[in-house]
């Protein structure tokens, strides 16, 4: 998986400011390790399945998560922020 860029959702947005400053500081750590290895295994990356298929989560902490979306270019678009029940709300 290749990065290009990385586009932030108004949803995203508006959840990252509702985080914890640790949460909000980790979440900046691992999007940084994402763009430069977006296989690292500290990220447990993996495509949600079901009605979520093709739709992409990567761990901040065991609790909280990204989930976003890989568009057909190659760009990332970071969708939600937060802890896990946040798939309900996709």
């Amino acid at each position: 998986m290749i990065i290009k860029k990385i586009y932030y959702s108004k949803k995203f947005t508006k959840e990252i400011k509702k985080l914890p400053k640790e949460i909000i500081d980790l979440a900046i750590k691992k999007e940084i390790i994402f763009r430069k290895d977006p296989l690292h295994s500290s990220l447990r990356l993996h495509e949600l399945h079901g009605k979520f298929k093709g739709i992409w989560s990567i761990s901040i902490t065991s609790n909280y998560r990204i989930i976003f979306e890989r568009m057909d270019n190659g760009d990332i678009l970071f969708i939600s922020v937060g802890k896990h029940d946040i798939y309900k709300y996709l």
